[in-house]
């Protein structure tokens, strides 16, 4: 019993860390339909970035302000990164044709896995400790991080904030427009560059805050550390209908969920193998993912 409580809470945190990042994808997508293939490292070097700035701080403030600031300037300056990228490398491609963008996508991905191998020398940066969610508590027996528990009622408040954001708001109104007709929108006198700049930088800020609660748990970071999370979020976003925030998170937690259960059997090494199966049944018997909606073309 007590070893599936343990499954299972490592699975729901799992999920709910997939979530935020699945939201950036699913945000990206649904109004520029492009899949932001970068969205995995920007994951990263917010990580990359509160281990140097933590270093940095620890020589200029006093020890209990180190980790507060360093969380806040690492959310700033991966917020910031989101925008640069989008600025950058979408938008003088805004006109362009569809695989123009997914290749600067791309390459984008590849430039901040070489900037982070060219600083770190390739090898692992400890992540900080975060006094509060690092601390272990015990559950029904079960000894587990603090994080595990923070997790999903974060992710819960961060998704019920968005939705507000979005259907309550000016700027959620113009995304909302985007995201159902773009030409029309731009037609309507909506700051469309304004409203995906936004875009990006939420989906960059729910990356941070994935990166602090993932690092926690896993606190040795590579420049392909973003990689694996970062396509595993993009299966959830799939999964769930990619475009759909509901969906990107109900889909999260049951990859993550099904990890876990997966790593704690003897058939651990088949763990991404089954991720990538379930999505595979889900898309065969429902092509636009569970909370998808059939979108048709305009010719």
């Amino acid at each position: 019993m007590q070893y599936a409580i343990s499954i299972l809470l490592s699975g729901i945190s799992l999920g709910g860390q997939y979530a935020l990042i699945a939201i950036g994808y699913t945000l990206v997508y649904g109004i520029l339909r492009l899949i932001n293939f970068a969205h995995g490292d920007v994951f990263m070097v917010a990580g990359l970035l509160m281990v140097y700035l933590t270093s940095f701080l620890g020589g200029i403030l006093p020890p209990a302000a180190v980790i507060p600031a360093g969380l806040l300037l690492a959310v700033v300056l991966t917020v910031v990164l989101g925008f640069v990228i989008e600025r950058a490398a979408y938008k003088p491609l805004r006109e362009a044709p569809r695989m123009s963008v997914m290749i600067s996508a791309i390459g984008v991905s590849y430039l901040l896995q070489n900037l982070a191998t060219y600083i770190t020398g390739g090898l692992p940066q400890m992540y900080p400790e975060i006094p509060g969610i690092s601390k272990t508590i015990t559950i029904a027996g079960v000894p587990t991080k603090v994080v595990t528990v923070v997790t999903p009622v974060l992710v819960l408040v961060l998704v019920v904030a968005l939705t507000q954001l979005i259907n309550h708001t000016k700027i959620g109104m113009a995304m909302r427009a985007a995201a159902k007709d773009f030409e029309t929108a731009q037609l309507m006198g909506i700051r469309i560059n304004a409203v995906i700049s936004v875009t990006f930088v939420i989906g960059s800020f729910l990356a941070a805050v994935g990166s602090v609660l993932y690092f926690t748990n896993y606190p040795s970071i590579v420049p392909l550390s973003g990689a694996l999370p970062g396509l595993r979020a993009f299966v959830a976003a799939v999964f769930g209908g990619i475009g759909s925030i509901p969906g990107a998170v109900v889909g999260a937690f049951i990859i993550g969920i099904s990890e876990s259960v997966i790593k704690g059997s003897s058939w651990s090494i088949f763990s991404d193998a089954f991720t990538f199966a379930l999505l595979i049944v889900i898309l065969v018997a429902k092509p636009t993912g569970l909370f998808g909606e059939k979108v048709t073309d305009k010719v």
